[in-house]
Parts: C-alpha cells; structure tokens; sequence
C-alpha cells in the first residue's frame, strides 16, 4: 500500500474506490497509475521478474487493500485465487464448505476429495448450528455468503468467531457482496478472495481474481505459489478492473435498488414459484443480512413455474437482458443455472439466477415480465 492509500483508511468505502491506488500527488504526476509492460528489470531491484511484481498490479493491490484491510495479490482470475488458497492446506486437511456455492469451488473441492486430499464436509451455511457442528475436528472453513446461487446468508460474525476460537483457518468468497458491503477480515478471517471479474472490475471485459489477508506469514505463503505457479494476470486487464474499481459504488448502488423493485415485482409474478433476494423482508435470510451486511447485493434468484424447460424458455425470450453467465457488469444477466452439468443437486432445476445492471427499472421489467408470459405458453 502506498503512503497515499494509508491516508484513506478513515475515509468512506464510496471515497475509498475512487481515491485508492492512485499516483501520489506530486508536481505534473498522473492522476492515474500507468500501464506497466515490462516483463524484465534492471538489477540490483525489488521486482525481480515480471512474474514476481508490477507496479500496476500494486495500485490495484493497494486499492483492494484499503476497501477490504489486509495485504493483497491479484490473480489470473478467480479460479487461480480459490486454487492458490486451497493449494496451502496439508494432505488429507478437514473442510467445512457451503453444499450450495460457485460451482468452480464446488468442483475444485470435489477433485480433492476424488484424489483423496481432502475431506470436505458439506453443510448449509445459514444453518448455523449446523455448521458448529461440522467445524470440530476441521482445519478449514470455506465460507461463501451469500451463497452463489441460492443467496444464502451465513451469520459470518458468529461463524468467523466459533471457528477462530478453535484455531480454524476461515477463508471468505466476498464476490456478491463486495468489500462495499461486507468486510470479513474485520471480522476475524483469515482470507478473503473475490472474483474481480464480477463487481470489482465491473464491465464483463477482464478475468481476474485477488486473495487479501491481514496475515504476514499467510501473504508470504500466497505470495509463493502465485510467483511459482504463473497464475500471473495481464497488466492491462489489472488496468482495466483498477478503472471499474471507480464506479463501484455508484454502480452498486444502482443495481441494488433495480434489484430490490425487480425482486418485489417478481414475488408477485404468476409465472414464478419462489424468489431469493435477501433484500426481500419476507426472505428467511433478510434479517441475518441486514444484523451485519451494509446492503443486500444485485443478484436475484428465483424458480420459474413450469421447470427447466419454463426456465430456458425465458432466458431466451429476453430483449434487453442478456442470456449469458457471470455476473456483476453494468448489463443485467440471467441464466437457468443447471444449464452446467457442474451446478450443485441442491439447486433447483427450474432455478434463473438475474444479475440485475443499472439500466432503467421499468425497461427491465417489461423484459422480465414479456419473458416471462413467453415461457408459459
């Protein structure tokens, strides 16, 4: 983190995004950080290699570290972080994870079982006794909240906190809530890893992934396997998300309030048989989320009347919406998730997940409401 991102640590999370990682304010500076594509350096110097460093990874690094609160390394993408943490456990290590979660997780954590480095307890994260009980005799607990795509809600407090106490490591996917919302380092975790294709990055235009940890010994072990196993991002795909970063807070402040209006209508729509948003006050998760969470997301999920075939038919019928994965651009998305093979069985078949965008609310209606009346006839 650079002398002018510890200047920022007390000011507002909305600030933060736009002000962090920035050049310091010198004479003729830029205001914004270059796009450095150097792949070899002069020695004797810090860097070392291009596989090692880059200045323009480190003003993202320093930006994510201001809003999360822990030292942090940009990955290949969101995948390479998950398997840079995963790859710091011992052979056979106990997990506890979400049954429900990104189904890159899920498979990752189901070839370690396959191959026998692992043992992974699955549980229902919004069951939090359930989730006590899995956690004794475990090394790690695997925390995504709220869940992708069931948008479960884990008492992350209480968990962090249980399982710190009995010297539990805790990781935590922050991809839907964003640092904006939550903080899980605050919490006591141990990591926490985002997806910065998603929200962070903003656009649908970069694969990235960053892992953040107020751990020195943690970072140094992190650090290595990203140096060794060349899950090392493109400058300019750093440059880019480092630009997204700046519109977060105005982008998720919009999406979040599309989210909530198209979630309400939705609950009312006869063509759908149950809605997931826990923004909702009638969703068994709202009054967890909103104990700790400084908002409640832009992803929606909700189960089309009709089953698979309803839930496709919809997708497809849509105008302004794009039928397509990922999740977190300014364009909304949406998809029946079991369209993957690789989707948990807990999922409902039926199931569309929506990454409500900032376009206009009442355009985004009557696309979900036209395509909705498609899919039924």
């Amino acid at each position: 983190m650079s002398t002018h991102d510890h200047e920022l640590s007390d000011l507002d999370p909305q600030s933060q995004v736009v002000a962090a990682g920035r050049p310091s304010k010198t004479d003729d500076a830029g205001v914004n950080p270059s796009i450095n594509l150097n792949s070899t350096f002069v020695a004797p110097g810090a860097t070392g290699y291009g596989r090692y460093g880059n200045e323009t990874w480190s003003a993202l690094e320093g930006a994510i570290e201001v809003l999360e609160g822990g030292k942090t390394l940009i990955f290949a993408s969101g995948q390479a972080a998950i398997s840079a943490v995963f790859s710091l456990l011992p052979r056979g290590a106990v997990i506890v994870s979400s049954k429900n979660g990104y189904t890159g997780t899920m498979v990752a954590l189901r070839k370690l079982e396959e191959s026998g480095a692992a043992e992974v307890r699955y549980v229902d994260v919004s069951n939090t006794q359930e989730v006590l009980a899995a956690i004794k005799g475990s090394l790690f607990l695997w925390l995504e909240s709220p869940t992708n795509p069931g948008l479960e809600v884990a008492d992350l407090p209480t968990l962090i906190e249980a399982a710190k106490s009995l010297n539990i490591g805790v990781g935590v996917d922050n991809t839907f809530a964003t640092p904006l919302l939550q903080q899980p380092l605050k919490m006591g975790a141990d990591i926490v890893i985002h997806s910065l294709t998603k929200y962070i990055a903003g656009h649908s235009d970069v694969i990235l992934g960053s892992v953040s940890t107020n751990d020195s010994a943690l970072f140094g072990r992190i650090q290595e396997v990203r140096k060794f196993s060349g899950a090392i991002p493109g400058p300019f795909e750093v440059w880019l998300a480092l630009r997204g970063l700046r519109t977060l807070g105005v982008r998720m402040e919009r999406a979040q309030k599309n989210a909530l209006e198209l979630a309400t209508r939705l609950s009312l729509h006869p063509a759908v048989e149950k809605v997931r948003y826990p923004g909702l006050a009638s969703d068994p998760h709202h009054k967890r989320a909103k104990s700790f969470m400084k908002g409640y997301g832009a992803v929606i999920s909700f189960d089309v009347k009709g089953g698979p075939d309803a839930a496709d038919k919809a997708c497809a019928s849509s105008r302004l919406i794009t039928f397509a994965t990922s999740l977190g651009g300014v364009e909304s998305l949406w998809e029946r998730r079991h369209r993957w093979s690789a989707e948990s069985p807990t999922i409902p078949k039926n199931l569309i997940r929506l990454s409500v965008g900032i376009e206009d609310v009442e355009d985004l209606w009557r696309d979900i409401d036209q395509a909705l009346n498609s899919s039924q006839r």
